[in-house]
């Protein structure tokens, strides 16, 4: 799978919006055949900073990147952030969450 996580710095004026600006672009995201997870949340430090998590099988992320919706977030999203989003991805063996056995719970 390709592990995609982005961190977004919204400008304050849009924080409490950002889950309906990024919706149609996370919809149809989720939609595609081979995301596995496309999943966001908001920083608990910092207000203004949503965290994207996003899975793809094999080459997927690839076909994600030269879609409509992504090239309409890419014209659309930039205006209501701070800085460019940094990312890390990497690509990793299998489909699936593994258990944090360092919190077992039984």
């Amino acid at each position: 799978m390709i592990f995609i996580c982005v961190r977004f710095a919204v400008k304050p004026e849009h924080a409490e919006e950002w889950p309906e600006l990024s919706r149609a672009f996370t919809e149809a995201t989720r939609a595609e055949p081979g995301n596995l997870f496309f999943d966001w949340s908001r920083s608990l430090e910092d207000p203004n900073e949503y965290v994207l998590v996003e899975g793809f099988k094999d080459d997927a992320a690839e076909a994600h990147v030269g879609s409509d919706h992504f090239r309409q977030a890419q014209a659309d999203l930039p205006q209501y952030l701070q800085a460019t989003p940094r990312v890390r991805n990497m690509l990793i063996e299998g489909e699936h969450w593994d258990e944090l056995g360092e919190m077992k719970v039984d």
